[in-house]
Formats: C-alpha cells, structure tokens, sequence
C-alpha cells in the first residue's frame, strides 16, 4: 500500500548542503559512487497469494527482501517458511490499519489495551487518518511493541521494521515510537535520512533537515539508514510495471535505496479481498521478468539486504 503522501512528505524536508555529504552506502563501506539497492516485498502474511508472491519474488525474481503483517491471518505460513529459511531477510510490516471492505484484523494488544486502534467493527481503523484522530501514541507504542512480540514469540526475529500505508510517518509521535521501538531493540528501522533524491521528485522540496536529523539520530544510535525510498510502483499499471522499474534501477542515484512493491500470487479470488491484485500481480511479473534482472547488471547495481545493512553498521567505528 503506498505511503500516506501529506505524513511522508512532511518528514522528507531536503537540504542544499545534503548534496555534498557523503552518502550512507559509502558511509557503510561501499565505494563512492556506488548504487546499492534493496528490492522489498511488502505485506507478506495478508493472504496465501501474497506469501506465494512473495516467495516467488524472493527466490525466483531479482526481489531480496520482504516484511511480515503480524495482526493478519496467514503469519503462520509465511513464518514456517522464514523458519525454513533462516538467511531470509524478513523485517515486520508494522500495522495499524486493516483497509480492505470485509477482509479484516485488530490489534494484537487488544482493544482494552488500544480501544484507540480499533473501529466500530472491532477491526484496526481503514484509513491513516482515523488512526491520527482516534489513536494515541501510546496505544500505537503499545500495539507495534505487541507486534514485535508475536514475532519473537513464534521464533521469528526480524532484520527490520518498516511501516503499512506509512501510518507510522503520520505525526512526529507516531514516528517517534516507531524509532524508539527499533533503538531499544536494535533493530534497523526504514526510514529514508539521506540525500532524498527520488523522494522529493514524488513529494517535492522543503525546506529544513527534520528527515536528515532522525537520520542522524538513528545512525548515531547504531542502525543502518536509507539515502531514499522508491515507492511509487503501487500506482503503475500491470502492462507498465517492467519498463517502469527498467527506468527506476537506471534513474537510481548514489547511495542506498529501497524500493517497494507488492508481489501476490494470481488466484481468482484476490479479488475478494482487494481490488489490487493486477497491480500485485503485475510486481511479480516484473520481479520475474528478465528485463528487470538485466537492468540490475548493466546499471551495477549492488544489491543488498537489512542483513547486510545491520552488519556493516556494526562494523563502522562512530
């Protein structure tokens, strides 16, 4: 689901001296100039589609990374195979919303616990902005915090968090938790605190540093951080996908980058749940498609993981 654009856009400000900084991939040992890319899946857990899309993109297509929505009801699933597949890098796709008509989750802290989180159908609210007006932050510190601890529980522990429909971005609160969450756990959060360059092509330029001072302060705390976030391919028809990700890897600027998408498996009755599936369908294919591969090679590309990312950090002295 792409990110709630007016949150998001106000995190991702844009300073001119950014440009002469070095990037986060050189900082983490790449060499200068270098593109390192992580493809990334999200929504793994939601359906038996989305986990075999997401299997399929991981270990069949140039996808090499994934997050779990831990409130939905195929976690099991997509958890047995992490556990079968132990260098898989799979993060938790924090959620705090269920958006879709009849096909629906609530909160793992439980409604006493976060009656804020929760909607006259005892679901998890469909859109951010309910979130924003119902929900305070400790009930949001409270259920991500729950997440993380079904994870664990099940044997599952996560290379990174990141945030579903960007809900986690939608007030410095929400966004303050979200970070706290991966400091105190040492987990590596998505959040992009670098030089922004696709970011601001989507959002546009402001003024100020608040999105390269969380960087910062999560680089200070010992977690990897992006140089900028591709998420835009929610939006691209089916029969565009693979030429729009062709221009996207060779569009790509120096540093780290993670681009999203949403790989789900053709079925049927996908459309039941949501109206997306083309587009889902669509990311596989692309993911699968030759073109994409040999984009990543003519354009040296380096790709990496939240693994990675985490173990390079623990290696730089700072």
């Amino acid at each position: 689901m792409r990110y709630y654009l007016p949150a998001l856009a106000a995190l991702l400000f844009w300073s001119c001296t950014a440009q002469a900084v070095e990037t986060y991939a050189e900082r983490l040992g790449w060499p200068t100039g270098s593109r390192v890319l992580i493809l990334h899946v999200d929504d793994a857990g939601m359906s038996a589609e989305s986990n075999a899309g997401t299997i399929s993109a991981v270990e069949d297509g140039a996808a090499n990374s994934f997050s779990v929505m831990m409130p939905t009801p195929w976690v099991p699933q997509i958890v047995e195979y992490i556990e079968k597949n132990p260098d898989a890098d799979a993060g938790l796709h924090l959620t705090l919303n269920a958006e879709w008509a009849h096909y629906r989750w609530g909160p793992l802290a439980g409604k006493p616990m976060v009656p804020g989180l929760v909607d006259r159908q005892g679901a998890m609210w469909h859109n951010v902005a309910d979130v924003v007006e119902h929900a305070s932050p400790e009930e949001v510190a409270a259920e991500i915090a729950a997440q993380l601890e079904r994870a664990l529980t099940m044997g599952f522990q996560p290379t990174h968090l990141d945030s579903h429909m960007g809900t986690l971005f939608a007030t410095p609160e929400f966004l303050a938790a979200y970070m706290q969450l991966g400091i105190e756990n040492d987990i590596p959060i998505m959040f992009p605190g670098g030089h922004n360059f696709h970011a601001r092509q989507l959002y546009g330029e402001r003024a100020g540093g608040e999105a390269l001072a969380a960087g910062k302060m999560l680089w200070q705390a010992g977690l990897p951080v992006l140089d900028d976030l591709h998420n835009t391919s929610y939006g691209w028809a089916r029969g565009d996908k693979v030429p729009n990700y062709v221009a996207a890897i060779r569009a790509l600027k120096p540093g780290v980058t993670m681009m999203i998408m949403h790989c789900t498996g053709p079925a049927a009755h996908f459309n039941l749940i949501s109206g997306s599936g083309p587009s889902r369908v669509g990311d596989l294919e692309a993911m699968l498609s030759p073109d994409v591969k040999q984009a990543l090679v003519d354009e040296n590309i380096i790709m990496t993981t939240w693994r990675e990312l985490h173990t390079r950090r623990k290696a730089v002295e700072e």
